[in-house]
């Protein structure tokens, strides 16, 4: 069983913290952010009355005492169920947190002086700018970077994944997050987070939910859900003195009976769990969003922007062939190769030695013991090895291993470039090699595509989202890997600020745009882009920056992301459907039920056949009811997605939960209709 998956169960301790949490939120001060479940608290605080004191309002039908309670009963369950969906979204959140919490305990820090000495303290009392020492089997006190030293920090408590990630001062993997474990070696980390605002402490807030701010999306429905309630509120209003006026005798609680099955009381009990659920769903999958608006934003994707070395390919190039140049033969190339990669340690280096070993090549080591390694720089863009007897072996990029041979008196073989040129529209690199003014053949590295991308971006392209790659590659090898990949659109030889300018191409174009980083350079793009994500192992800069942060540092997870945010949008939408459509097969339980007396001809529309006008309603309202946690499971878990075009999955919804929403309510309520009407007689006698 994967981690995800192990996050999914609601254990019988979150059933029960959901149900205290169900009564402590009948407090009006809770009850008020959500309007429509606050109208069925009143309406029940109403009927609660009237059951204590039946002649209240003048109904003059003391009888109707027992009705009464009845009715106040169903609706205060109707309230606990909505509650109840809510606390129990909330309660998986609280439960990773608890366990988050207990990575975030008194750890104690080596606060480096001026002299070089430290001094031990609370981490409690750090503060940002502060220098710390992290050695082996130490905590890190909280959020920094580090600034001097190598080692391997264990990130399963934040990430749940066993292996210890290399950090180090520099570059793109040198942050560190408080609460994970130095298990090698030691740090010099600088403090960059004060106590209480880390990268841990806001996760816990997030995943409690404490810090969840209602999404655009959400102000938007709830503020319709408020005017469909005003509304019917307005309507109920109407219908008492035309009751008068009819000579129709309707007791107070039927009135707030039909107000409350008129009103959208189910997407107005789950709206909230729908919300909490999405962005519990993408912190299972190991990714933390900074606000809910960047889990929606998410299914609004339409271009997604890609790093091609470690995204859409392996990153590692491994070298695949040894290809000759001029007359030299493979022999030649395959042993200078790897007398280029003794000492080299990238993987490039041993990829060469392990295939050259594959080919019955080797060369003893200990030979070449005194030779002088030439490392690889940025400015050379050449690496070797200069030997004792005073003969050079180079390997490197093409145009300088060129510059290099021309300047000794070499001359460059005539069929180098067609070879290069071959190389690099099958998408890989070559790597030249020379000895001295000779160039005796290339290397030919490939970078591979993952396994599965060119399915999940046909599916993306089936969803109507673009998909770019952004590469520092050649425009040839660019569009050799973008077409073996299936991506729509490609930038070869892209730096950071091309990738700014394409988000802003595609927002001035009114598009959501989507993109993954993890180096200090991709942090303006990632604060551009509408759904940034993040890497955990990445800088701290890129994930102040982005509104994302993948703990698992995987970028292919957008694609995952992504589909997690249409799903929300799509269950809010299938479930806001059904609560109106099912509020139409109440109406023809109920209206028929309060005037079919007075006016016959209403009969006509209770096509259900109810028994009487007091089992109609009551059926109405158990239904309104149960209905809440029946939709629980479809809340937290979500719609199922399947990428379509958007008029065929407006169509498909509107299908299934449109006319599933008339449907099921005149089944239910009839079903329950037959077992109540022999109780209800008895109710109001």
């Amino acid at each position: 069983m994967n981690k995800v998956e192990n996050k999914k169960a609601i254990n019988k301790d979150i059933k029960i913290k959901a149900i205290k949490d169900s009564f402590i939120k009948l407090n009006p001060k809770f009850m008020i952010k959500n309007p429509v479940m606050f109208v069925v608290e009143l309406g029940f605080f109403i009927t609660l009355v009237l059951t204590i004191f039946p002649n209240l309002f003048g109904d003059g039908q003391s009888n109707l005492r027992y009705y009464n309670f009845v009715v106040s009963i169903i609706l205060l369950v109707t309230v606990l169920f909505a509650n109840f969906s809510e606390a129990i979204a909330e309660g998986r959140g609280k439960a990773q947190a608890d366990e988050l919490k207990k990575t975030r305990k008194d750890t104690k820090a080596k606060l480096l002086l001026k002299d070089g000495t430290f001094k031990l303290i609370s981490a409690i009392e750090l503060k940002k700018g502060d220098r710390v020492l992290v050695e082996n089997g130490d905590l890190v006190p909280n959020d920094g970077f580090v600034y001097e030293g190598v080692a391997s920090v264990d990130e399963s408590s934040i990430t749940g994944e066993s292996a210890a990630v290399l950090k180090e001062a520099g570059g793109d993997f040198s942050s560190v997050t408080g609460g994970t474990k130095v298990v090698s070696d030691w740090l010099k980390v600088e403090i960059t987070a004060t106590p209480g605002e880390s990268f841990l402490d806001k996760m816990i807030k997030l995943v409690e939910g404490a810090s969840r701010k209602k999404t655009p999306n959400e102000i938007a429905l709830s503020t319709l859900l408020i005017g469909l309630t005003i509304i019917f509120l307005i309507v109920i209003m109407t219908l008492f003195p035309m009751a008068i006026y009819s000579k129709i005798d309707i007791p107070v609680s039927t009135m707030i009976a039909l107000l409350v099955c008129l009103i959208p009381t189910t997407i107005g009990g789950l709206l909230s769990a729908i919300g909490i659920a999405g962005m519990d769903r993408v912190t299972r999958f190991n990714v933390i969003a900074m606000s809910g608006k960047a889990v929606e934003a998410c299914g609004d994707v339409d271009t997604m922007i890609l790093d091609k070395t470690g995204t859409i390919t392996f990153g590692n190039r491994m070298a695949a062939e040894f290809i000759p140049a001029g007359k030299h033969t493979k022999e030649e190339v395959t042993r200078f190769a790897v007398l280029s990669s003794i000492k080299d340690t990238t993987p490039e280096g041993r990829s060469v030695i392990e295939l050259a070993k594959n080919q019955g090549v080797s060369i003893n080591e200990k030979e070449y013991e005194d030779a002088d390694f030439i490392e690889f720089t940025a400015q050379t863009r050449m690496s070797g090895m200069d030997l004792r007897d005073g003969v050079r072996v180079r390997k490197g990029a093409t145009d300088a291993v060129k510059v290099f041979i021309t300047e000794l008196g070499g001359r460059v073989p005539e069929d180098l470039d067609a070879v290069t040129e071959k190389i690099s529209k099958l998408g890989g690199t070559p790597l030249v090699v020379a000895v001295d003014k000779h160039i005796f053949g290339v290397i030919y590295l490939k970078d591979t595509v993952k396994p599965g991308l060119v399915e999940r971006f046909a599916r993306l392209r089936e969803m109507g989202i673009k998909t770019v790659m952004c590469t520092g590659d050649n425009p040839l090898t660019a569009a050799t890997i973008a077409k073996e990949a299936g991506v729509d659109e490609f930038i070869p030889e892209c730096k950071p600020e091309d990738k700014i300018d394409v988000i802003k191409r595609e927002q001035n174009e009114g598009k959501i745009v989507a993109m993954t980083g993890d180096g200090t350079n991709d942090a303006p793009a990632l604060a551009q882009a509408d759904v940034g994500i993040a890497m955990n192992s990445g800088t701290q800069a890129a994930k102040e920056a982005a509104n994302m942060v993948d703990l698992d540092s995987d970028p292919t997870k957008i694609l995952e992301v992504v589909e997690i945010g249409k799903q929300l949008l799509i269950t809010r939408g299938a479930l806001t459907t059904f609560s109106i459509a099912n509020d139409v097969a109440k109406y023809f339980a109920i209206i028929p039920a309060m005037f079919a007396i007075a006016i016959p001809e209403m009969n006509i529309i209770n096509v259900m056949r109810l028994e009487t006008p007091s089992s109609a309603i009551l059926s109405a309202l158990i239904f309104n009811a149960i209905i809440i946690p029946l939709l629980i499971p479809i809340a937290m878990k979500g719609v199922k997605y399947k990428p379509m075009k958007s008029e065929k999955m407006l169509l498909r919804n509107i299908l299934i939960y449109g006319l599933g929403g008339i449907i099921v309510p005149f089944i239910g309520i009839k079903i329950i209709d037959i077992i109540v009407s022999p109780l209800v007689s008895m109710l109001v006698l």
